[in-house]
């Protein structure tokens, strides 16, 4: 009889499983590790597997993989040959996989972590478990044995990257060993238990080839865009949370001559530049102790002293916004960034704010001058109602009139019919403001393919 068609397993006298009353078999291997019997089970098992590798004076992270799997399956054998298991042999292989995940991986996490359809992981407490696949959140039908299990997961996960996070510091950011960005949040703060938010690292890079292909852009923003990129005006990505913002800053940096040094700045590291000349930099919160913070305002500054040809920052957020636009403005033509807002306009307005945090409180005129002067293409990207992910606008920054910037907006992405996700790219503008100092660079024709639909 398979374990997994049991329901309450209890132990006799001499420690093994007695039979319990059945009910209709789990078909599904996501439903199978749902089930309290599995779970239990698994954590035995975990147990047994490394009580025998301390017994042999050996760490589970010291065997390979193929050396850990055979110490599972002697352990499942074991217990299957005293009647303490009984398992199929699809159980027995999703037994042997899960241990191990448990063992040396991410416990629950790793089968998702593996799977290329799925984007984003939301962990809502040690029960309910989300992910995204094509922009699309869904509930999966996996768990956590309970909080501690989850906490345990959790200190996995910050521990080999020298982060904390305890009720003084109930929350952080992190990242995996592939580089998935990784938000933590514990109780007390989180009422619920344990809050895990993964951004998967795309382990293939994407193109602009691909980005065209899958609609994100036409044909004439792909040209324009890579054209600005190899001109080196400096660009600012804008747009809502998971909106792709950083996969954007990423395709675009595959633009950038291999020759160039380049510095890149960020919370928790992320960006998959493929360069040969890249320097990667990654801000330190904090201690307990409120020292040793290492902001991304002091490595912006530290990075203007390393000879960068281009500073490419992963997200403005606070006062290193002076910092970056100085670099803009001062040598560091090409320099690269992304920040929160909506529209071009609103990243201008938002910057602007930046600044009045930094302390600059200049004449509004001298400010926005200053911004204009810095940014050179705001580039708007937006996650639609049906899930896909848009760029909805181009614009160049051409300057301030009055007390009003003046921008150009070269291409925009009209949705039709509205909340649809689905739309026409359309060129407004063929004639961009930079093209003297653009390179190979062909303006669009303006006729029926610019109103293509995608």
């Amino acid at each position: 009889m398979s374990l997994l068609t049991q329901e309450g397993p209890e132990r006799g006298s001499e420690g093994g499983v007695v039979e319990g009353r059945r009910k209709a078999p789990i078909a599904q291997p996501a439903a199978q590790r749902m089930s309290d019997s599995y779970q239990s089970v698994k954590a035995a098992t975990c147990r047994q597997v490394i009580e025998q590798l301390e017994a042999q004076g050996v760490t589970a992270e010291a065997l390979d993989r193929p050396g850990l799997r055979a110490e599972i399956e002697q352990v499942i054998n074991s217990r299957s040959r005293r009647g303490q298991l009984a398992l199929n042999s699809a159980e027995r292989l999703l037994m042997v996989e899960d241990v191990e995940d448990e063992v040396v991986g991410l416990g629950p996490l790793a089968p998702l972590l593996r799977d290329p359809t799925i984007d984003d992981i939301i962990v809502n407490g040690a029960n309910t478990i989300y992910a995204e696949r094509s922009g699309i959140l869904e509930r999966v039908e996996t768990r956590f044995r309970d909080d501690a299990h989850l906490m345990n997961i959790i200190q996995r996960i910050v521990g080999p990257i020298g982060r904390r996070v305890d009720e003084a510091t109930p929350f952080v950011d992190a990242r995996l060993a592939d580089g998935s960005r990784v938000n933590i949040v514990i109780p007390p703060i989180a009422l619920d238990g344990p809050l895990v938010s993964i951004r998967k690292f795309r382990l293939q890079a994407l193109s602009v080839d691909d980005c065209v292909t899958g609609g994100t852009m036409n044909q004439a923003m792909a040209a324009y865009l890579t054209s600005a990129v190899r001109s080196r005006l400096n660009i600012l990505i804008c747009g809502g949370t998971g909106a792709g913002k950083s996969t954007l800053l990423n395709v675009l940096s595959s633009c950038i001559s291999n020759s160039e040094r380049l510095v890149t700045i960020e919370d928790a590291a992320e960006l998959q530049l493929r360069q040969d000349h890249v320097v990667r930099l990654e801000t330190r919160p904090p201690n307990v102790d409120g020292s040793r913070e290492v902001s991304a305002r002091d490595l912006v500054r530290n990075a203007l002293r390393m000879r960068p040809d281009r500073i490419i920052l992963g997200e403005v957020r606070g006062v290193e916004a002076v910092e970056m636009l100085q670099a803009m403005s001062t040598g560091h033509d090409g320099s690269m960034a992304t920040l929160h807002a909506n529209t071009p306009r609103d990243a201008l307005s938002r910057l602007e704010m930046l600044l009045g945090f930094a302390g600059a409180q200049n004449d509004v005129r001298a400010v926005r001058r200053f911004v204009a002067n810095s940014i050179h293409v705001i580039v708007n990207i937006q996650r639609l109602s049906n899930g896909s992910r848009r760029i909805t606008s181009v614009a160049e920054v051409t300057g301030v009139e009055g007390e009003a910037y003046t921008l150009n907006e070269l291409f925009h992405f009209e949705e039709q019919p509205a909340m649809s996700g689905e739309g026409l790219f359309r060129t407004v503008s063929p004639r961009p403001y930079h093209a003297a100092r653009m390179r190979d660079y062909v303006m669009p024709l303006v006729g029926a393919k610019e109103g293509a639909a995608w």
